[in-house]
């Protein structure tokens, strides 16, 4: 009973974290994004100290029941192996912890979280994050083949021209976000498959922490050697390879309590109870030409051998020109080149984003507006960066800062965002198409919602010359609505420059 209220607990949180990636009516975060800001990593780095300290104590009390239930890149896992299982029964055994492997991996974790982007290959450790990890899985993998599933093709041909695939810049951004997802999903997929929990028992951070802290555990699973015969089938159906049978014991800091072990005994030899206070000495060896003619002190487990399996979009539409009605030919927007990257209102800057920001870009997936892309850049690898090609950041929509968990992007109100400044519009004179081409034009000016850009003659000794933009850079907000709606092509002649820091206008 308790391993399918395991399994039942752990389905429902999969499914709903799940769909919070793939939601994109925007609905499900007013009632499920709670399971998003329950991730010990995101709580963590958003100092929500009463989600951190409730898991705690629920490792304290009933071990790694996270990485069971709530973590979904475990319940991930173990969907993998389970579907492994059904070609292959009793294909797991024992063998001895890594810990310097472990320890190592979560040392240099830590160094990323706390240089910030201060140190490149601090980044790559930063993806390792299970929460995050798997919200880009589903956000690049499964996404196209949920969102739009019976016109898929269209989908992408949408996606290619949002991003300018045609662009080579942006054909390597997203290739480079696709191929992180992909290689992740591959080595992880892989190792689940063979060995079942591997990933979470050597390299996830996340799982050492708690590993270290499930030793203490009040509940666990216990060996009762009156009981047992040695079978074995315990060990051999352990995902995490952490029952010694020939010692009759449990490494406590690998074990999930997934409860597969309880299920498997048919001697009811492991029960699930408090710890006990002393642990009591096998009155006598059992089976012994079946221990010693196994050698499960030995590991054969080629961990970390696989290479990742890197895969990028094809471009699936060849043509550079759109068609407006079927009539005249368009060219693309093309992307400017920002001197600095514009990030969300309640990211407070770009210092703050990057220290907080784990990747998991839920606040990508969430974005109506599609304004919401993963860096591509070493320093700010897979965290949200802005980019007006697809839309403008509305002045109403606060959606980005109501889903993130990691305290990333901080909650804003429609007042408070109104009045923060996350850059500023450049006009570029080369571009306007007044002076181009000789024709009035001031969507600028008509569609800023800040009021910030003037409509003023070109030439001041002539009122009737074209009249060209002039911004206030004190009164603009930096949401692109300029940028996105200019009409010079391949690149708009007012582009919203980045601001490192922001501040209240």
């Amino acid at each position: 009973m308790l391993r399918k209220l395991r399994i039942a607990a752990a389905v429902v949180c999969f499914t709903l974290v799940t769909l919070l990636f793939l939601d994109f009516t925007g609905t499900l975060h007013a009632w499920f994004g709670w399971l998003a800001r329950i991730q010990f990593l995101p709580a963590l780095l958003a100092v929500n100290v009463g989600v951190v300290a409730a898991l705690v104590v629920a490792t304290l009390l009933f071990g790694r029941v996270y990485c069971s239930v709530v973590c979904p890149l475990g319940v991930m896992q173990d969907g993998i192996s389970h579907l492994a299982g059904r070609r292959t029964k009793n294909r797991f055994r024992y063998s001895p912890a890594k810990r310097a492997l472990r320890y190592t991996v979560l040392a240099l974790f830590i160094l990323s979280l706390v240089a910030g982007a201060g140190l490149i290959i601090g980044k790559l450790f930063a993806l390792l994050a299970p929460y995050s990890a798997y919200g880009r899985i589903v956000q690049n993998l499964l996404a196209p083949l949920w969102g739009w599933g019976n016109n898929l093709l269209a989908y992408f041909a949408e996606r290619i021209d949002s991003y300018a695939f045609y662009r080579t810049d942006v054909w390597v951004r997203s290739a480079a976000t696709f191929a992180v997802a992909a290689a992740t999903f591959a080595v992880i997929a892989a190792l689940a498959w063979r060995n079942g929990r591997t990933w979470c028992n050597t390299v996830c951070p996340v799982g050492t922490v708690l590993g270290f802290l499930s030793r203490f555990s009040l509940l666990r699973p216990v060996i009762d050697t009156e009981k047992c015969v040695g079978c074995n089938r315990c060990a051999r159906n352990c995902k995490a390879s952490c029952i010694d049978i020939e010692h009759h014991r449990i490494d406590y800091s690998r074990c999930v309590v997934c409860m597969d072990c309880i299920d498997t005994c048919h001697k009811h030899a492991i029960v699930y109870k408090l710890r006990p206070k002393s642990p009591k000495p096998a009155e006598k060896e059992k089976s012994v030409s079946m221990r010693e003619g196994s050698s499960a002190g030995i590991s054969r487990r080629s961990f970390l051998s696989l290479a990742g399996l890197f895969a990028a979009r094809s471009a699936l539409r060849a043509q550079e020109k759109l068609t407006d009605g079927g009539l005249a030919a368009v060219e693309r927007k093309q992307i400017p080149v920002r001197t600095t990257p514009i990030v969300p209102a309640g990211a407070q800057g770009l210092r703050h984003l990057t220290q907080h920001c784990t990747g998991c870009q839920l606040c990508v997936a969430t974005c109506p507006n599609g304004v919401l892309r993963p860096s591509e850049k070493l320093t700010t690898l897979m965290q949200p960066e802005m980019s007006y090609e697809r839309g403008y950041c509305r002045p109403e929509c606060t959606k980005c800062s109501e889903v993130c968990p990691a305290g990333a992007i901080l909650p804003v109100t429609t007042a408070e965002k109104s009045s923060v400044q996350i850059g500023h519009a450049v006009w570029v004179r080369a571009n306007c198409v007044p002076l181009t081409d000789g024709v009035e034009c001031g969507n600028c000016a008509r569609h800023c919602p800040s009021g910030a850009i003037t409509m003023v003659p070109s030439d001041p000794a002539d009122p009737e010359s074209p009249k060209i933009p002039v911004v206030n850079t004190e009164r603009c907000i930096g949401c692109g609505a300029c940028e996105n709606l200019c009409p010079a092509r391949p690149f708009s002649a007012i582009y919203v420059e980045g601001h490192e820091r922001h501040r209240t206008i």
